[in-house]
This record gives C-alpha cells, sequence and structure tokens, in this order.
C-alpha cells in the first residue's frame, strides 16, 4: 500500500487508493513490460542492480502517514484559478538555428526541448492530456501542448514514472529517426511499444553515447522507478550529461539531494545551462525531490551557470502553491548570485542572451522556505540531515521582487 501511495508523489493519498484499483484492472499498455532475456542479464551486471532491483546509493525516506495528512490539507493555490499564460509557438521557429549554439524551450513540467551545436534532444517529453496510464484518470495538465511535437534528433528519459515517460508520445514519435536514450531496463518499455531496437541505447550511470557531436552521458540521481509499482525500482533512474564541442547541458531528472552532485560537477562540468527539479516536493518525502532551495544547491554543487527551473507548472502533484517553486528558486537564488532565467512555456530561449528572473505568472498564495522546509536527509533515516540551505549575510529567503 505504501508504494501504491507513492506512484504520484504528492497526488492525493485518497484518490491514488482508487486509481490504483481501477489500474490493477484495466490491462492498460501503458504499463510497458517489465525487462528480460538479455536485457535483464545486463541489467543484473550494474553496481546499482541489488537483491532483484535497483538501488540508491543513499536510502530514500517516506512518511506514510504524513503523506496522507498532507495529501487531504487545504493548500491555497495548489492550480491556476486562471488560464495559464503560454507562449504558443510553431515548429517553424526551429528553422533558424540559434545564434549563441545553445537554446531551450520549455513545455511545462519537464519537458523541454534543448538545441545544443546543431543536435536537438527533447527531455522527458509528455504530449498527452494526463500523466496517467489512462487518460480518464490521474493529474491532468493545466495547459495544452504550446505546439505540436517538434523533430529531434534524440530523445532522453530520466525514468518511467508517468509524468515523464508518456507512452502515446513515444507512439507519436514511433516513425521518425529520434534515437532513445534512457537509463537501463526503460528500453523494455520501448520495444514494447513498437521503437525498433536499433533506436533504443540504454545506459547505466556515467555510461555515454553519441548523437552526432554531441555526448550523452547518463549521470546518477537518488529517486525510484515503476509503472505499475511506483517503487517496484525494476528499471533505473537517472540525469543527463549533454555535452557539445562548444557547449554543455545537465538535465537532472527526478532526485533527491545527495552527495553525487559533487561528483556530477567534477566529472562532467561546467554546464552552460541546467535544467533542475524544483517542484512537486514535500517534507513527508524528502529525499524523492530536491525541493527550490536544494535545487539552487545541486545547480551549484554541478557547477552550472545559468539555472531553468523544472518539473513545476503542468500537473499537481504535491500540496504546495503552483508558483512556489518557481518564486522559492528566484529568493533562494538571489541569496548566493545564481542567475536563473524562467522562461514562458514555449518560449524558445538562447540563455546566455535571456533576462534573468522574469516572471509570467501570477502573484499568487506561496509559502517560503522558512514556513515549509524540505531536507533531505543522509541516509533515508528522518533524524539525520543534510546541512539545511543557508542564505548568504544579510539576506533572507522570502518573497520579494528581483
Amino acid at each position: 500500500m505504501r508504494k501504491l501511495l507513492g506512484w504520484g508523489l504528492g497526488v492525493p493519498a485518497v484518490a491514488m487508493l482508487g486509481f490504483g484499483a481501477a489500474m490493477l484492472f484495466s490491462g492498460c499498455a501503458s504499463f510497458g513490460q517489465r525487462p528480460d532475456g538479455e536485457r535483464l542479464a545486463r541489467i543484473r551486471q550494474s553496481p546499482e542492480w541489488r537483491d532483484e532491483q535497483f538501488n540508491n546509493a543513499q536510502p530514500v525516506s517516506q512518511n506514510f502517514y504524513d503523506a496522507i495528512k498532507r495529501s487531504l490539507a487545504s493548500v491555497p493555490d495548489t492550480e491556476p484559478s486562471a488560464p495559464v499564460p503560454v507562449h504558443a509557438g510553431d515548429t517553424g521557429q526551429y528553422a533558424q538555428a540559434p545564434a549563441s549554439g545553445l537554446r531551450v524551450t520549455w513545455f511545462g513540467h519537464s519537458s523541454t526541448l534543448v538545441e545544443i551545436d546543431g543536435v536537438r534532444v527533447l527531455t522527458d517529453p509528455i504530449w498527452s492530456e494526463r500523466a496517467s496510464p489512462a487518460q480518464w484518470i490521474g493529474p491532468r495538465r493545466w495547459f495544452a501542448p504550446p505546439l505540436a511535437l517538434p523533430r529531434v534528433d534524440a530523445v532522453v528519459i530520466s525514468h518511467d514514472h508517468y509524468d515523464h515517460l508518456d507512452r502515446a508520445t513515444i507512439v507519436a514519435l514511433k516513425d521518425s529517426k529520434t534515437v532513445f536514450i534512457v537509463p537501463l531496463g526503460i528500453g523494455a518499455h520501448l520495444a514494447y511499444w513498437g521503437i525498433p531496437a536499433d533506436r533504443i541505447v540504454e545506459l547505466d550511470w556515467w555510461q555515454s553515447t553519441k548523437v552526432g557531436a554531441l555526448e550523452v552521458t547518463a549521470t546518477p540521481s537518488r529517486h525510484a522507478s515503476g509503472r505499475l509499482n511506483p517503487q517496484s525500482d525494476r528499471t533505473l533512474w537517472a540525469g543527463f550529461a549533454l555535452r557539445g564541442p562548444a557547449h554543455s547541458v545537465w538535465y537532472s531528472g527526478d532526485t533527491g539531494f545527495f552527495p553525487g552532485l559533487r561528483d556530477i560537477g567534477d566529472k562532467l562540468g561546467p554546464f552552460d545551462l541546467t535544467l533542475i527539479e524544483a517542484g512537486q516536493y514535500d517534507a513527508a518525502w524528502p529525499d524523492w525531490h530536491l525541493g527550490p532551495e536544494q535545487a539552487v544547491e545541486a545547480h551549484r554543487l554541478v557547477r552550472g551557470k545559468i539555472m531553468q527551473p523544472v518539473h513545476w507548472g503542468l500537473f499537481k502533484l504535491a500540496q504546495h502553491g503552483w508558483t512556489e517553486p518557481a518564486e522559492r528558486v528566484l529568493a533562494a537564488a538571489r541569496c548566493v548570485d545564481v542567475r536563473v532565467i524562467t522562461p514562458q512555456p514555449g518560449l524558445a530561449t538562447e540563455p546566455s542572451l535571456a533576462l534573468a528572473g522574469q516572471r509570467w505568472w501570477p502573484q499568487t498564495h506561496w509559502m517560503t522556505a522558512a514556513e515549509r522546509p524540505v531536507v533531505a536527509t543522509l541516509d533515508g533515516d528522518p533524524s539525520r540531515r543534510v546541512a539545511p540551505f543557508s542564505c548568504a549575510e544579510g539576506k533572507t529567503l522570502s518573497a520579494g521582487t528581483d
């Protein structure tokens, strides 16, 4: 039951009970397929595979009872009360290459198009109405995709939770020439959905592949995986470093805070841009996601130059104000002089030319880091925590205007 309730990592727990029961009897193809044969044999060679599942270097903490209480709590502005301002573009806007050599378009949540040194990479694309195995239940998106699926050279998938691996979007790309770069085990889902084997590349942490001149490396993260059981952990989870001849980008995927972030920076940094998950967090499961302040610290540890927060602004998966992740990232970034860009969904942006901290969202209720702290554990033990984010002397983590 605990694992079932964790599927949405923030979806109200009572709703998840009904959702789980319905899904068990649906026979939905979106569940995918478990790895077997040669794929499973390769998985078993991974240093992260122990006791017939993948494991984090640091265990994760989740308080089942607190999660239930929080999911039932009344929190204002967890969803937009008016249409979300979206930049409506079209695929023709990509006909001309970015002048700087690096351009990013955020589509909401963790879906982004990264144009880097002549290569187009799509991260965790979800064009479906709901982040769910069935389109009649589950978290519903707040706005339609700003544009049709663009032509891309590669898709990277960080893990197989439904808000990151969307079957309908993958199938829509089936007949293209797109290469799918995924953590170990996820290839089983893609193959089941009809993606040819020669277009699937599965990586363990620290392994790399090439797309043209771009090197793509899977980087460690602290999370979990599962389609039917959200913590079955039969497939791996990862972030990705995209390193071209002139530019580099790091996408965190979903992750809690962990010491290996510094290793990523030391081995693969610095990065011109970081795309770091900063939303859908809760103190009841502090190791599953970073939260805004630890996202800023993660950016510093991986040696990022410009940060763009993702994993917010499209779905309600946690009990916090929908604009809170962005507001708290900006507040934390001011304390430590980190440059943050917050482009409107659908707006193609060259990070080196973008204005920092541009607000396109409305003023809504949100809670500060002091009011609602999210601090990871060291090893899954709630009594042992990492050092909380501290603000530079003379500054506070609070609301304000840049």
